[in-house]
């Protein structure tokens, strides 16, 4: 028989071996990465930090205090990776992810149950908006995103939601050498932010993921993009706003047509210009031809010009039916 000090030292050393060492295999998926921690202190890459990333360069120095994050070794995918029983494994999915930029992770029925987010414009307009952000974790920096903070992207979207909300109400048209020609466009829409909104929806979406890029180094999160999709104003305004825009539509189509005709009027009086200026250098052109052969004649002698003349006049007579000759008394 096997004393039981042996059987027992046995039992320990197959459940040891069950339980750390074939366990402590692991694998990381083509789109996981991993991190490992030993004694609950995450392995690093040396003493360098998220400030010599290239994320950090969309912090402002104040922010760069803030935001100080070791790099910390990832695990790429592959395997098998062995791991001991000290330690511990982290995996992050980096797949790109969509989340409805209205949905609230920890108030789920607020934004009208996740659907709309709510919105003041400069003139005071309550408007709903309605799109999607897509996010990925920051592979630079796993740190932030599995230890610096505790829902990373609960942080984002309340990041992204006060810079969407601060930039609609006092969003103003970008100012360009067309939109100053049309005076009468600005006079008749000023103060309707919604349709300037609207017009430079793609503007707002970049100034958006300009905004958002520091969130990488702030929270671990990318922002692959921001797709606002809708602008609407409440239902009691809206059949005022179309008709209003009804109005700005007729408008432009007559501001238009009546700028066409007045350009091909300019172009015909251009033209005509052009041959009246035309025709009176042909009517001038022979004065100047004869002009200069009475120079040079009066240059050959003093009695040249005089002969000239009276051959001239000669010429003359023999083409007259009726020749006037006054006679003095």
């Amino acid at each position: 028989m096997i004393p039981v000090t042996l059987g027992a030292f046995l039992g320990f050393s197959a459940w040891f071996v069950l339980r750390y060492v074939l366990a402590g295999f692991f694998t990381v998926d083509q789109n996981e990465r991993a991190v490992k921690t030993r004694f609950g202190r995450a392995v690093r890459m040396g003493k360098a930090t998220t400030l010599d990333e290239p994320i950090a360069d969309y912090l402002n120095e104040k922010d760069k205090e803030r935001y100080i994050y070791p790099v910390v070794k990832v695990i790429q995918p592959g395997g098998p990776y062995f791991r001991w029983p000290w330690e511990r494994v982290y995996k992050v999915s980096v797949a790109t992810e969509t989340i409805n930029m209205a949905l609230d992770l920890e108030t789920p029925s607020a934004n009208h149950n996740g659907t709309e987010l709510d919105a003041v414009t400069k003139d005071q307009l309550n408007i709903g908006l309605t799109g999607q952000i897509r996010y990925r974790p920051c592979e630079r920096n796993l740190y932030a995103y599995l230890f610096g903070i505790k829902n990373p992207i609960v942080h984002v979207m309340g990041y992204f939601v006060a810079i969407l909300r601060q930039r609609i109400a006092s969003f103003e048209t970008p100012t360009t050498d067309a939109a100053k020609e049309e005076e009468i466009d600005s006079s008749l829409m000023g103060g309707i932010s919604i349709n300037d909104l609207r017009k430079n929806l793609n503007e707002i979406n970049n100034f958006m993921e300009l905004e958002c890029a520091s969130a990488a180094a702030r929270y671990g999160v990318e922002l692959d993009a921001s797709l606002i999709t809708g602008i609407d104003p409440p239902q009691e305004v809206e059949s005022a706003l179309a008709a209003i825009n009804t109005a700005h539509n007729e408008v432009s189509s007559e501001i238009s047509l009546a700028k066409a005709q007045a350009d091909q009027t300019i172009v015909q009086s251009k033209r005509a210009v052009e041959i009246e200026t035309l025709r009176a250098q042909a009517e001038v052109e022979p004065l100047n031809s004869v002009a200069e052969q009475l120079r040079q004649l009066k240059s050959s002698g003093p009695g040249v010009l005089d002969a000239y003349l009276r051959n001239v006049r000669l010429s003359l007579y023999k083409q007259a039916k009726n020749i006037l000759v006054e006679v003095e008394k």
